[in-house]
C-alpha cells in the first residue's frame, strides 16, 4: 500500500531529478562534446579509458551542479517565465537551501573524481567551480551572461589537457575560444525564447543587448567558432582531410539554423538551440576519424 509519506518522498526525489535537469540532457551534451574534442586532441588519439570515464562523470556532475545553483539564483523570477514556471524551486516543491545542498553535494562528488587525476587537473578545477557558481548571477549585473556561460562550458577543455598530462597550449586555447564563441551563439538563441519575459522582469542577456542584430551576430559567432576550431586542428595537422568535413557539415547546419530562425520565432530559436547538440558531435566525428 502506498502511503502519503511514500508519495511525498517520490515527489521530492523527482524534484531533485528535475532540478539537475537529468530529464534534459542537452546541456550535458553541449559540455560533453567539446571535452571530447580536447581529450582526443591532447592525447593524440583515444585517451586512457579511466580518464575518459572520470571526465565524463565530471561533466555530468558539474552540469547538474550548475543547474542547481542556476535555479537557486533564479528562484524569484522563474515563476514569472512561462518556460520555467514549473521548475521545482519556482513551484516551492523544494527550498533554496535544498538547491544549495544539492549543488554542494555534486561539487563534492566532482572533487572526489579529481583524486584519481593528475594534480594539475585539481588546480584547473578551481576555475570551473568559480565559473559554475558566478554564472547564474551574472544576468543581474551584465548584458553578457552568455559569455560567462561560454567560459564555464569551455573550462573542461584545459582540464582535459591537464588530465592527460599535456600542457594547455595554443591549440587548447583556440579550442577554448572557439567553443566559447559557439556557446554564446547557441545560448543567445536560447535567450531569444525568453526575451519578452526577461525585459519585463529586468534580466539581462545578449539577446537583449544585440537587439535587431541578434541573428546576424549569432551567425558571426558561429563562423568565428568554426574558424578558431579549424585553426586549432590545423595547428595539430588534423584539419585535412577528415576534420574539415565535420566543420563543413557544421557550417551547413549553421546555415540551416539561420534559415529557421531569421524571423526570430521563439519556438524555432529554441529548436535551433537544441539542434546544436549535433554540432559538437559532427566536429568530434571529424577529429576522431583524423586520429584513427
Amino acid at each position: 500500500m502506498v502511503t502519503q509519506h511514500t508519495i511525498h518522498w517520490r515527489q521530492r526525489l523527482a524534484a531533485y531529478y528535475y532540478l539537475c535537469r537529468f530529464d534534459k540532457p542537452i546541456g550535458t551534451e553541449l559540455v560533453f562534446w567539446p571535452t571530447m574534442w580536447a581529450l582526443w586532441v591532447a592525447a593524440k588519439g583515444i585517451p586512457d579509458l579511466k580518464i575518459l570515464f572520470l571526465m565524463t562523470l565530471g561533466v555530468i556532475f558539474m552540469r547538474a551542479a550548475g543547474c542547481a545553483i542556476n535555479d537557486f539564483a533564479d528562484r524569484k523570477v522563474d515563476a514569472h517565465v512561462e518556460r520555467t514556471k514549473d521548475r521545482p524551486l519556482a513551484t516551492g516543491v523544494i527550498s533554496g537551501k535544498e538547491a544549495v545542498a544539492v549543488f554542494l553535494v555534486l561539487v563534492a562528488a566532482s572533487a572526489t573524481l579529481l583524486l584519481f587525476l593528475p594534480i594539475e587537473t585539481f588546480y584547473w578545477s578551481f576555475g570551473a567551480l568559480f565559473l559554475a557558481f558566478i554564472y547564474p548571477f551574472m544576468k543581474r549585473y551584465t548584458q553578457l551572461p552568455q559569455v560567462f556561460l561560454g567560459a564555464a562550458f569551455s573550462w573542461p577543455i584545459p582540464m582535459a589537457y591537464a588530465a592527460v598530462g599535456a600542457e594547455p597550449n595554443l591549440t587548447c586555447w583556440l579550442l577554448y575560444f572557439g567553443n566559447l564563441a559557439w556557446t554564446v551563439a547557441y545560448d543567445t538563441q536560447y535567450a531569444i525564447t525568453d526575451r519578452e519575459y526577461d525585459l519585463k522582469i529586468g534580466v539581462k542577456s545578449t539577446a537583449i543587448l544585440f537587439g535587431q542584430y541578434d541573428i546576424a551576430i549569432i551567425s558571426l559567432l558561429q563562423a568565428s567558432s568554426l574558424i578558431l576550431i579549424g585553426a586549432a586542428l590545423y595547428q595539430e595537422g588534423l584539419l585535412f582531410p577528415y576534420a574539415i568535413i565535420g566543420l563543413v557539415v557544421a557550417m551547413l547546419d549553421f546555415i540551416y539554423q539561420w534559415i529557421k530562425t531569421h524571423n526570430r520565432d521563439p519556438q524555432q530559436c529554441f529548436w535551433a538551440f537544441r539542434h546544436n547538440r549535433w554540432i559538437g558531435l559532427m566536429i568530434f566525428a571529424g577529429i576522431f576519424i583524423s586520429l584513427l
